[in-house]
Protein backbone atom coordinates (compact mmCIF):
# COMPACT_ATOMS: atom_id res chain seq x y z
CA UNK A 1 0.00 0.00 0.00
CA UNK A 2 1.50 3.34 -1.12
CA UNK A 3 2.45 5.54 1.88
CA UNK A 4 0.47 8.80 2.62
CA UNK A 5 2.58 11.87 2.75
CA UNK A 6 0.54 14.95 3.97
CA UNK A 7 0.83 17.45 1.21
CA UNK A 8 0.84 20.47 3.62
CA UNK A 9 4.45 19.27 5.32
CA UNK A 10 5.40 18.54 1.01
CA UNK A 11 4.85 22.04 0.42
CA UNK A 12 6.38 23.29 3.23
CA UNK A 13 9.66 21.22 2.14
CA UNK A 14 9.74 22.10 -1.13
CA UNK A 15 9.59 25.70 0.08
CA UNK A 16 11.77 25.73 2.59
CA UNK A 17 14.39 24.20 -0.20
CA UNK A 18 13.64 27.44 -2.22
CA UNK A 19 15.11 29.54 0.94
CA UNK A 20 18.19 27.56 1.20
CA UNK A 21 19.00 28.23 -2.27
CA UNK A 22 18.24 31.78 -1.72
CA UNK A 23 20.39 32.01 1.63
CA UNK A 24 23.37 29.90 -0.39
CA UNK A 25 22.76 33.33 -2.73
CA UNK A 26 22.69 35.78 0.16
CA UNK A 27 25.74 33.87 1.64
CA UNK A 28 28.01 34.32 -1.91
CA UNK A 29 26.70 37.81 -2.63
CA UNK A 30 27.81 39.29 0.74
CA UNK A 31 31.42 37.31 0.97
CA UNK A 32 32.88 37.68 -2.79
CA UNK A 33 35.82 40.05 -3.34
CA UNK A 34 34.85 40.75 -6.95
CA UNK A 35 32.23 43.43 -7.84
CA UNK A 36 31.25 41.38 -10.96
CA UNK A 37 29.85 39.20 -7.98
CA UNK A 38 28.58 41.29 -5.10
CA UNK A 39 27.63 43.88 -7.31
CA UNK A 40 26.48 43.09 -11.19
CA UNK A 41 25.59 39.33 -9.46
CA UNK A 42 26.82 37.41 -12.23
CA UNK A 43 26.00 34.33 -10.32
CA UNK A 44 23.92 32.03 -9.23
CA UNK A 45 23.03 28.90 -6.56
CA UNK A 46 21.00 26.07 -6.53
CA UNK A 47 19.96 22.78 -5.01
CA UNK A 48 19.45 19.53 -6.62
CA UNK A 49 18.18 16.42 -5.58
CA UNK A 50 20.12 12.75 -5.36
CA UNK A 51 20.13 12.45 -9.38
CA UNK A 52 20.98 15.90 -9.88
CA UNK A 53 17.63 17.23 -11.02
CA UNK A 54 17.40 20.98 -10.31
CA UNK A 55 14.85 21.50 -6.99
CA UNK A 56 15.48 25.07 -5.89
CA UNK A 57 17.90 27.89 -6.77
CA UNK A 58 18.42 31.62 -6.07
CA UNK A 59 18.41 34.53 -8.08
CA UNK A 60 21.06 35.71 -10.79
CA UNK A 61 21.49 34.60 -13.88
CA UNK A 62 18.96 31.88 -15.60
CA UNK A 63 21.85 30.46 -17.56
CA UNK A 64 23.66 30.00 -14.32
CA UNK A 65 21.30 27.99 -12.85
CA UNK A 66 20.73 25.75 -15.79
CA UNK A 67 24.54 24.82 -15.68
CA UNK A 68 24.27 23.62 -12.05
CA UNK A 69 21.82 20.73 -12.39
CA UNK A 70 24.49 19.44 -15.32
CA UNK A 71 27.42 19.97 -13.55
CA UNK A 72 25.75 17.40 -10.56
CA UNK A 73 24.98 14.89 -13.51
CA UNK A 74 28.79 15.23 -14.64
CA UNK A 75 30.36 15.05 -11.21
CA UNK A 76 28.29 11.57 -10.50
CA UNK A 77 29.17 10.03 -13.70
CA UNK A 78 32.69 10.93 -13.22
CA UNK A 79 32.74 10.10 -9.20
CA UNK A 80 31.66 6.15 -9.40
CA UNK A 81 32.82 4.52 -6.96
CA UNK A 82 32.10 3.64 -3.27
CA UNK A 83 33.76 6.69 -1.17
CA UNK A 84 34.45 9.09 -4.42
CA UNK A 85 31.73 11.20 -2.58
CA UNK A 86 32.10 11.38 0.77
CA UNK A 87 30.22 14.43 3.53
CA UNK A 88 32.13 17.64 3.53
CA UNK A 89 33.35 17.00 -0.13
CA UNK A 90 33.79 19.96 -2.84
CA UNK A 91 34.20 19.59 -6.22
CA UNK A 92 34.92 22.46 -8.90
CA UNK A 93 34.70 22.56 -12.22
CA UNK A 94 34.99 24.55 -15.22
CA UNK A 95 34.97 22.87 -17.99
CA UNK A 96 32.57 23.74 -20.94
CA UNK A 97 33.18 19.90 -21.85
CA UNK A 98 33.29 18.35 -18.72
CA UNK A 99 30.51 19.82 -16.92
CA UNK A 100 31.24 23.24 -16.66
CA UNK A 101 29.03 24.40 -19.64
CA UNK A 102 29.97 27.50 -20.02
CA UNK A 103 33.20 29.48 -20.36
CA UNK A 104 36.67 28.64 -18.50
CA UNK A 105 36.05 32.30 -16.02
CA UNK A 106 32.66 30.57 -14.82
CA UNK A 107 33.63 28.31 -11.70
CA UNK A 108 31.28 26.04 -10.38
CA UNK A 109 31.24 24.53 -7.20
CA UNK A 110 29.16 21.63 -5.92
CA UNK A 111 29.19 19.59 -2.74
CA UNK A 112 27.38 16.59 -1.77
CA UNK A 113 24.46 16.55 1.43
CA UNK A 114 24.39 12.84 3.48
CA UNK A 115 21.93 12.37 5.22
CA UNK A 116 21.16 8.57 7.59
CA UNK A 117 24.20 7.58 5.53
CA UNK A 118 22.77 7.77 2.38
CA UNK A 119 23.07 11.20 -0.59
CA UNK A 120 19.71 13.10 -0.35
CA UNK A 121 21.29 16.41 -2.32
CA UNK A 122 23.24 18.40 -3.62
CA UNK A 123 24.28 22.98 -3.44
CA UNK A 124 26.10 23.83 -6.17
CA UNK A 125 26.72 27.86 -7.32
CA UNK A 126 28.56 29.41 -10.50
CA UNK A 127 30.47 32.97 -10.58
CA UNK A 128 32.46 34.37 -12.62
CA UNK A 129 36.05 35.23 -11.79
CA UNK A 130 37.85 37.80 -13.08
CA UNK A 131 41.01 35.85 -14.34
CA UNK A 132 41.99 32.01 -14.56
CA UNK A 133 45.34 32.60 -16.86
CA UNK A 134 44.98 31.83 -20.43
CA UNK A 135 46.71 34.58 -22.95
CA UNK A 136 44.86 37.59 -21.95
CA UNK A 137 44.06 39.30 -18.94
CA UNK A 138 40.66 38.71 -17.68
CA UNK A 139 41.05 35.31 -19.51
CA UNK A 140 38.58 35.94 -22.61
CA UNK A 141 40.19 36.70 -26.16
CA UNK A 142 38.30 37.01 -29.06
CA UNK A 143 41.42 35.69 -30.91
CA UNK A 144 41.80 32.79 -28.81
CA UNK A 145 41.84 29.12 -31.49
CA UNK A 146 41.33 26.70 -28.97
CA UNK A 147 40.35 26.28 -24.81
CA UNK A 148 43.79 25.75 -23.79
CA UNK A 149 44.61 29.21 -24.46
CA UNK A 150 41.75 30.93 -22.48
CA UNK A 151 43.00 29.48 -18.95
CA UNK A 152 43.39 26.96 -16.77
CA UNK A 153 41.17 23.94 -17.16
CA UNK A 154 39.34 21.97 -13.99
CA UNK A 155 37.77 18.92 -15.54
CA UNK A 156 35.54 18.13 -12.35
CA UNK A 157 38.12 17.95 -9.61
CA UNK A 158 37.57 17.20 -5.60
CA UNK A 159 38.64 20.61 -4.28
CA UNK A 160 37.74 19.79 -0.01
CA UNK A 161 37.72 16.13 0.59
CA UNK A 162 36.11 15.24 4.23
CA UNK A 163 35.83 18.81 5.04
CA UNK A 164 40.08 19.22 4.46
CA UNK A 165 40.90 21.88 1.29
CA UNK A 166 43.14 20.11 -0.73
CA UNK A 167 46.26 22.20 -0.96
CA UNK A 168 47.50 20.90 -4.20
CA UNK A 169 44.46 21.95 -5.68
CA UNK A 170 44.93 25.27 -3.71
CA UNK A 171 48.13 25.96 -5.05
CA UNK A 172 47.26 25.20 -9.21
CA UNK A 173 44.19 27.32 -8.81
CA UNK A 174 46.44 30.47 -7.96
CA UNK A 175 49.38 29.98 -9.57
CA UNK A 176 47.40 30.30 -12.84
CA UNK A 177 45.59 33.53 -12.13
CA UNK A 178 46.93 37.37 -12.75
CA UNK A 179 45.08 37.97 -9.41
CA UNK A 180 45.82 35.43 -7.20
CA UNK A 181 43.96 37.40 -4.04
CA UNK A 182 40.81 38.02 -6.01
CA UNK A 183 40.76 34.34 -6.37
CA UNK A 184 40.58 33.22 -3.30
CA UNK A 185 38.13 35.83 -1.96
CA UNK A 186 35.91 34.77 -4.41
CA UNK A 187 36.75 31.09 -4.22
CA UNK A 188 35.91 30.30 -0.14
CA UNK A 189 33.01 32.79 -0.82
CA UNK A 190 31.68 30.05 -2.80
CA UNK A 191 32.34 27.16 -0.69
CA UNK A 192 31.00 29.09 2.10
CA UNK A 193 27.62 29.30 -0.01
CA UNK A 194 27.75 25.74 -0.71
CA UNK A 195 28.13 24.56 3.16
CA UNK A 196 25.39 27.18 4.02
CA UNK A 197 23.11 25.13 1.61
CA UNK A 198 24.48 21.54 2.94
CA UNK A 199 23.40 22.58 6.78
CA UNK A 200 19.92 24.11 5.73
CA UNK A 201 19.19 21.05 4.02
CA UNK A 202 20.30 18.62 6.97
CA UNK A 203 18.11 20.96 8.78
CA UNK A 204 14.66 20.10 6.49
CA UNK A 205 15.93 16.45 6.72
CA UNK A 206 16.14 16.11 9.88
CA UNK A 207 13.10 17.86 10.97
CA UNK A 208 10.67 16.28 8.75
CA UNK A 209 13.23 12.88 8.30
CA UNK A 210 15.02 12.02 5.51
CA UNK A 211 11.97 10.00 3.61
CA UNK A 212 9.84 12.33 3.30
CA UNK A 213 12.04 15.07 2.18
CA UNK A 214 13.13 12.90 -0.56
CA UNK A 215 9.59 12.54 -1.21
CA UNK A 216 8.84 16.07 -1.88
CA UNK A 217 11.60 16.43 -4.37
CA UNK A 218 10.30 13.82 -6.51
CA UNK A 219 6.86 15.46 -6.30
CA UNK A 220 7.98 18.68 -6.65
CA UNK A 221 9.65 17.76 -10.21
CA UNK A 222 6.45 15.73 -11.23
CA UNK A 223 5.10 19.09 -10.47
CA UNK A 224 6.66 20.77 -12.53
CA UNK A 225 6.25 18.88 -15.35
CA UNK A 226 2.22 18.84 -15.42
CA UNK A 227 2.91 23.43 -15.00
CA UNK A 228 4.63 23.38 -18.44
CA UNK A 229 2.35 20.45 -19.72
CA UNK A 230 -0.56 22.62 -19.30
CA UNK A 231 1.22 25.60 -20.76
CA UNK A 232 2.14 23.76 -23.71
CA UNK A 233 -1.63 23.15 -24.65
CA UNK A 234 -2.19 26.69 -24.38
CA UNK A 235 0.65 27.58 -27.03
CA UNK A 236 -0.52 27.16 -31.30
CA UNK A 237 0.50 23.59 -32.29
CA UNK A 238 3.06 23.94 -35.61
CA UNK A 239 6.01 23.60 -36.69
CA UNK A 240 7.38 27.11 -37.28
CA UNK A 241 11.20 28.03 -39.38
CA UNK A 242 12.81 31.20 -39.19
CA UNK A 243 16.49 32.16 -40.93
CA UNK A 244 18.43 34.79 -39.88
CA UNK A 245 21.65 37.05 -41.02
CA UNK A 246 24.24 37.72 -37.99
CA UNK A 247 26.69 40.35 -37.69
CA UNK A 248 29.38 38.22 -39.42
CA UNK A 249 27.35 37.11 -42.36
CA UNK A 250 26.59 33.84 -41.20
CA UNK A 251 23.30 32.27 -41.54
CA UNK A 252 21.44 30.92 -38.05
CA UNK A 253 18.55 28.29 -38.81
CA UNK A 254 16.13 27.03 -36.03
CA UNK A 255 12.83 24.73 -36.11
CA UNK A 256 10.16 24.87 -33.21
CA UNK A 257 7.86 22.45 -33.46
CA UNK A 258 4.69 22.82 -30.29
CA UNK A 259 2.63 19.83 -29.65
CA UNK A 260 0.56 19.52 -26.88
CA UNK A 261 3.24 17.84 -25.13
CA UNK A 262 6.69 18.57 -26.20
CA UNK A 263 8.73 21.43 -27.65
CA UNK A 264 10.93 20.64 -30.20
CA UNK A 265 14.23 22.81 -31.23
CA UNK A 266 16.00 21.38 -34.40
CA UNK A 267 18.81 23.38 -34.66
CA UNK A 268 21.31 20.75 -36.36
CA UNK A 269 21.35 22.80 -39.68
CA UNK A 270 23.73 25.62 -38.80
CA UNK A 271 27.39 26.86 -39.03
CA UNK A 272 30.31 24.40 -38.80
CA UNK A 273 31.99 25.27 -35.51
CA UNK A 274 34.13 28.68 -34.91
CA UNK A 275 38.16 28.57 -35.37
CA UNK A 276 37.75 31.12 -32.52
CA UNK A 277 35.95 31.54 -29.48
CA UNK A 278 32.35 31.98 -30.80
CA UNK A 279 31.57 28.53 -30.09
CA UNK A 280 28.94 27.33 -27.21
CA UNK A 281 28.43 23.57 -25.84
CA UNK A 282 26.18 21.33 -26.08
CA UNK A 283 24.63 21.74 -22.84
CA UNK A 284 24.80 25.59 -22.79
CA UNK A 285 22.66 25.16 -26.29
CA UNK A 286 20.30 23.47 -24.58
CA UNK A 287 20.05 25.69 -21.63
CA UNK A 288 19.09 28.55 -24.37
CA UNK A 289 16.23 26.70 -25.52
CA UNK A 290 15.25 25.97 -21.68
CA UNK A 291 14.98 29.55 -21.00
CA UNK A 292 13.05 30.25 -24.39
CA UNK A 293 10.81 27.18 -23.21
CA UNK A 294 9.93 29.22 -19.86
CA UNK A 295 9.62 32.38 -21.68
CA UNK A 296 6.94 31.65 -24.05
CA UNK A 297 4.90 29.04 -21.62
CA UNK A 298 5.16 30.01 -17.63
CA UNK A 299 7.65 32.39 -16.90
CA UNK A 300 6.19 33.26 -13.70
CA UNK A 301 5.94 29.38 -12.15
CA UNK A 302 8.31 27.49 -10.85
CA UNK A 303 11.47 25.67 -12.59
CA UNK A 304 12.87 22.48 -11.83
CA UNK A 305 14.18 18.96 -13.31
CA UNK A 306 10.57 18.34 -14.43
CA UNK A 307 9.75 21.16 -16.12
CA UNK A 308 12.05 20.83 -18.94
CA UNK A 309 11.13 16.97 -19.33
CA UNK A 310 8.82 17.42 -22.16
CA UNK A 311 11.92 19.92 -24.14
CA UNK A 312 14.03 18.07 -26.89
CA UNK A 313 16.46 19.85 -28.86
CA UNK A 314 18.91 18.31 -31.76
CA UNK A 315 21.98 19.46 -32.46
CA UNK A 316 24.72 18.60 -34.80
CA UNK A 317 28.38 17.53 -33.14
CA UNK A 318 30.68 19.93 -35.00
CA UNK A 319 28.77 22.79 -34.99
CA UNK A 320 28.87 26.21 -33.31
CA UNK A 321 26.04 24.53 -31.27
CA UNK A 322 28.03 21.43 -30.28
CA UNK A 323 31.77 22.07 -31.37
CA UNK A 324 34.32 19.41 -31.39
CA UNK A 325 37.21 19.55 -28.71
CA UNK A 326 39.52 21.40 -28.01
CA UNK A 327 37.33 24.51 -29.47
CA UNK A 328 37.42 27.91 -27.75
CA UNK A 329 34.13 28.77 -26.24
CA UNK A 330 35.28 32.05 -24.13
CA UNK A 331 32.93 34.29 -26.14
CA UNK A 332 29.91 31.44 -25.91
CA UNK A 333 27.47 34.09 -24.14
CA UNK A 334 27.02 36.30 -27.13
CA UNK A 335 25.84 32.71 -29.10
CA UNK A 336 23.54 31.55 -26.01
CA UNK A 337 21.73 34.67 -25.94
CA UNK A 338 21.78 35.17 -29.86
CA UNK A 339 20.21 31.98 -30.11
CA UNK A 340 17.98 32.37 -27.31
CA UNK A 341 16.75 35.70 -29.43
CA UNK A 342 16.41 33.54 -32.34
CA UNK A 343 13.85 30.97 -31.44
CA UNK A 344 12.15 34.13 -29.49
CA UNK A 345 11.74 35.90 -32.70
CA UNK A 346 10.87 32.61 -34.69
CA UNK A 347 7.70 31.86 -32.51
CA UNK A 348 7.31 35.79 -32.29
CA UNK A 349 7.04 36.33 -36.09
CA UNK A 350 4.23 33.89 -35.82
CA UNK A 351 2.64 35.34 -32.74
CA UNK A 352 2.98 38.35 -32.74
CA UNK A 353 -0.27 39.66 -30.81
CA UNK A 354 1.45 37.21 -27.81
CA UNK A 355 5.51 37.93 -27.42
CA UNK A 356 7.27 41.45 -28.10
CA UNK A 357 9.69 42.79 -30.11
CA UNK A 358 13.46 42.23 -30.50
CA UNK A 359 15.56 44.00 -27.62
CA UNK A 360 19.10 44.56 -28.02
CA UNK A 361 19.80 41.00 -27.18
CA UNK A 362 23.86 40.94 -26.18
CA UNK A 363 25.62 40.67 -23.27
CA UNK A 364 27.55 43.19 -24.41
CA UNK A 365 30.52 42.11 -22.08
CA UNK A 366 33.21 44.43 -21.33
CA UNK A 367 36.36 44.02 -20.33
CA UNK A 368 39.02 46.47 -19.69
CA UNK A 369 42.41 46.76 -17.58
CA UNK A 370 45.81 47.82 -16.32
CA UNK A 371 47.44 49.18 -13.13
CA UNK A 372 45.19 51.26 -10.87
CA UNK A 373 47.12 54.72 -10.96
CA UNK A 374 46.52 54.98 -7.06
CA UNK A 375 47.57 51.58 -5.60
CA UNK A 376 49.84 50.53 -8.58
CA UNK A 377 47.81 46.93 -8.68
CA UNK A 378 46.75 45.63 -11.09
CA UNK A 379 42.36 46.32 -11.69
CA UNK A 380 40.10 44.39 -14.37
CA UNK A 381 36.78 45.51 -15.05
CA UNK A 382 34.60 42.35 -16.40
CA UNK A 383 31.02 43.55 -17.02
CA UNK A 384 27.57 43.26 -18.90
CA UNK A 385 25.64 45.84 -19.90
CA UNK A 386 22.58 48.04 -20.14
CA UNK A 387 20.16 48.46 -22.92
CA UNK A 388 16.89 48.02 -24.21
CA UNK A 389 14.13 45.86 -24.56
CA UNK A 390 11.67 46.50 -27.57
CA UNK A 391 8.00 47.22 -27.48
CA UNK A 392 5.43 44.21 -26.73
CA UNK A 393 1.55 44.00 -27.71
CA UNK A 394 0.99 45.29 -23.73
CA UNK A 395 3.25 48.30 -23.88
CA UNK A 396 6.60 50.40 -24.55
CA UNK A 397 9.97 48.21 -24.11
CA UNK A 398 11.41 48.84 -20.67
CA UNK A 399 14.52 50.76 -20.85
CA UNK A 400 18.33 50.29 -19.77
CA UNK A 401 17.74 46.62 -18.65
CA UNK A 402 19.78 43.64 -18.69
CA UNK A 403 18.44 41.23 -21.64
CA UNK A 404 15.87 39.14 -19.87
CA UNK A 405 17.51 36.23 -20.57
CA UNK A 406 20.50 37.60 -18.01
CA UNK A 407 18.53 37.65 -15.33
CA UNK A 408 18.63 39.53 -12.21
CA UNK A 409 21.66 41.14 -12.27
CA UNK A 410 22.99 44.92 -11.93
CA UNK A 411 24.94 47.26 -13.39
CA UNK A 412 27.84 48.33 -11.13
CA UNK A 413 27.34 51.72 -9.88
CA UNK A 414 29.71 54.63 -11.25
CA UNK A 415 30.80 55.27 -7.26
CA UNK A 416 32.06 51.66 -6.88
CA UNK A 417 33.74 51.45 -10.54
CA UNK A 418 35.51 54.61 -9.85
CA UNK A 419 36.31 53.74 -6.08
CA UNK A 420 38.06 49.73 -7.14
CA UNK A 421 39.04 50.63 -11.01
CA UNK A 422 41.31 53.01 -11.96
CA UNK A 423 38.78 54.75 -14.03
CA UNK A 424 36.63 57.63 -14.06
CA UNK A 425 32.94 57.70 -15.19
CA UNK A 426 32.31 60.73 -17.37
CA UNK A 427 28.74 59.87 -18.58
CA UNK A 428 26.14 57.30 -17.94
CA UNK A 429 22.54 58.14 -19.46
CA UNK A 430 20.15 57.27 -22.50
CA UNK A 431 21.32 57.88 -25.61
CA UNK A 432 19.84 59.80 -28.57
CA UNK A 433 20.56 57.03 -31.58
CA UNK A 434 17.62 56.48 -34.00
CA UNK A 435 15.87 53.28 -33.05
CA UNK A 436 12.70 51.24 -31.99
CA UNK A 437 9.88 54.01 -32.89
CA UNK A 438 6.75 52.43 -33.18
CA UNK A 439 2.89 52.09 -31.53
CA UNK A 440 4.66 50.44 -28.80
CA UNK A 441 8.55 52.01 -28.88
CA UNK A 442 11.09 49.96 -28.14
CA UNK A 443 13.26 50.70 -24.91
CA UNK A 444 16.09 53.00 -24.75
CA UNK A 445 19.90 51.80 -24.85
CA UNK A 446 22.51 53.51 -22.51
CA UNK A 447 25.47 55.40 -23.03
CA UNK A 448 28.53 54.88 -20.46
CA UNK A 449 31.69 56.46 -20.77
CA UNK A 450 34.78 55.30 -19.08
CA UNK A 451 38.15 57.62 -19.23
CA UNK A 452 41.17 55.69 -18.74
CA UNK A 453 43.96 57.25 -15.78
CA UNK A 454 46.59 55.52 -16.78
CA UNK A 455 48.74 54.07 -19.68
CA UNK A 456 48.99 50.55 -21.13
CA UNK A 457 45.65 49.80 -19.84
CA UNK A 458 43.15 47.39 -22.40
CA UNK A 459 39.94 46.81 -23.78
CA UNK A 460 38.32 43.28 -24.78
CA UNK A 461 34.65 43.95 -25.56
CA UNK A 462 32.37 41.10 -27.87
CA UNK A 463 29.29 42.65 -28.87
CA UNK A 464 26.06 41.08 -31.17
CA UNK A 465 23.42 43.03 -32.69
CA UNK A 466 26.00 45.74 -34.49
CA UNK A 467 25.38 45.08 -38.18
CA UNK A 468 21.72 43.36 -37.55
CA UNK A 469 19.72 45.78 -35.52
CA UNK A 470 16.81 44.27 -33.57
CA UNK A 471 13.96 43.08 -35.34
CA UNK A 472 10.76 44.88 -35.45
CA UNK A 473 7.53 43.54 -35.56
CA UNK A 474 3.85 44.98 -37.10
CA UNK A 475 5.26 47.89 -38.85
CA UNK A 476 7.71 49.04 -36.08
CA UNK A 477 11.30 50.41 -36.69
CA UNK A 478 14.04 47.90 -35.89
CA UNK A 479 16.24 49.03 -32.88
CA UNK A 480 19.64 50.51 -32.94
CA UNK A 481 23.34 48.64 -32.48
CA UNK A 482 25.62 47.39 -29.78
CA UNK A 483 29.06 49.12 -30.06
CA UNK A 484 32.03 51.01 -28.55
CA UNK A 485 33.68 54.24 -29.67
CA UNK A 486 37.14 54.76 -28.33
CA UNK A 487 37.67 58.44 -28.33
CA UNK A 488 41.13 58.88 -27.73
CA UNK A 489 43.27 61.51 -25.96
CA UNK A 490 44.46 62.90 -29.22
CA UNK A 491 40.66 63.53 -30.79
CA UNK A 492 40.23 60.93 -32.88
CA UNK A 493 37.78 57.96 -33.02
CA UNK A 494 37.21 54.38 -33.46
CA UNK A 495 34.92 52.11 -33.54
CA UNK A 496 34.19 48.37 -32.51
CA UNK A 497 31.93 45.59 -31.55
CA UNK A 498 34.36 42.80 -31.90
CA UNK A 499 37.75 43.54 -30.54
CA UNK A 500 40.71 41.72 -28.30
CA UNK A 501 43.66 43.36 -26.27
CA UNK A 502 43.07 47.11 -27.51
CA UNK A 503 45.52 49.14 -26.00
CA UNK A 504 44.11 52.07 -24.18
CA UNK A 505 46.47 54.76 -22.86
CA UNK A 506 45.69 57.86 -20.32
CA UNK A 507 42.59 59.92 -21.00
CA UNK A 508 41.59 57.90 -23.63
CA UNK A 509 37.55 57.42 -23.13
CA UNK A 510 35.86 54.01 -23.86
CA UNK A 511 32.34 55.35 -25.13
CA UNK A 512 30.10 52.67 -24.44
CA UNK A 513 26.64 52.54 -27.05
CA UNK A 514 24.13 49.67 -26.47
CA UNK A 515 20.81 49.25 -28.92
CA UNK A 516 17.70 50.88 -28.26
CA UNK A 517 15.11 47.86 -28.84
CA UNK A 518 13.14 47.27 -32.01
CA UNK A 519 9.10 48.82 -31.87
CA UNK A 520 5.92 46.97 -31.80
CA UNK A 521 3.31 48.22 -34.15
CA UNK A 522 3.15 51.36 -36.78
CA UNK A 523 4.27 54.23 -35.15
CA UNK A 524 2.01 56.67 -36.58
CA UNK A 525 -0.69 54.59 -34.90
CA UNK A 526 0.72 56.00 -31.65
CA UNK A 527 -1.63 58.22 -29.76
CA UNK A 528 -0.13 61.91 -29.98
CA UNK A 529 -0.31 63.10 -26.46
CA UNK A 530 2.11 60.00 -25.82
CA UNK A 531 4.55 60.94 -28.33
CA UNK A 532 4.46 64.44 -26.55
CA UNK A 533 5.10 63.04 -23.60
CA UNK A 534 8.38 61.26 -25.05
CA UNK A 535 9.43 64.20 -26.02
CA UNK A 536 8.65 65.99 -22.96
CA UNK A 537 10.64 63.29 -21.42
CA UNK A 538 13.38 63.33 -23.40
CA UNK A 539 13.29 59.52 -24.66
CA UNK A 540 13.10 60.64 -28.26
CA UNK A 541 14.06 64.20 -30.47
CA UNK A 542 12.14 66.20 -31.87
CA UNK A 543 14.00 65.35 -35.37
CA UNK A 544 12.65 61.91 -34.04
CA UNK A 545 8.97 63.02 -33.14
CA UNK A 546 8.53 64.33 -36.31
CA UNK A 547 10.32 61.99 -38.67
CA UNK A 548 9.04 58.96 -37.06
CA UNK A 549 5.44 59.83 -35.32
CA UNK A 550 4.80 62.98 -37.56
CA UNK A 551 4.24 65.71 -34.75
CA UNK A 552 4.51 67.94 -36.76
CA UNK A 553 2.09 67.15 -39.72
CA UNK A 554 -0.31 65.52 -36.78
CA UNK A 555 -0.49 68.45 -34.79
CA UNK A 556 -1.14 70.85 -38.18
Amino acid sequence: MPKHYDPITIEIIQNSVQAAADEMFAALRRTAMSAIIYEVLDMGTGITDRNGEIAGSGAGIPAFVGVLDKTVKRILAKFDQPGDIEPGDVFITNDPYNGGVTHLNDMVLTMPVFADGQLIAWTANIAHWNDVGGMVPGSMSTEATEIFQEGMIYPGVKLISRGEPIRSVFDILTANCRMPDYLIGDLWAGIASVRVGERRILEIANKYGVDVFLHALDEYMDYGEQVILNALKKLPNGVYSLEEAQDDGQIWKVTVEITDNEFIVDLRDNPDQNPGPFNMSADDAIIACQIALKNVTVPDRIANGGTFRPLKVKLRHGSIFNPKYPAAMGIYYELSIRLHDLIIRCLAENMPDQLPAGGFASICGTLFGGIHPDTGRPYAVIEPELGGWGGSPRGDGMPGQFSAFHGETYNCPAEVAEARYGVTVDYLSFHDEDGGAGLHRGGKGVRIDYRIRSDNAWLTVAYTRDKVPPWPLKGGQPGSSNHVIIRRADGTQERHAVVSGLTLNKDDVIQIMTATGAGWGDPMERDLELVKEDLKNGYITLEQANKYYGLDKRSA
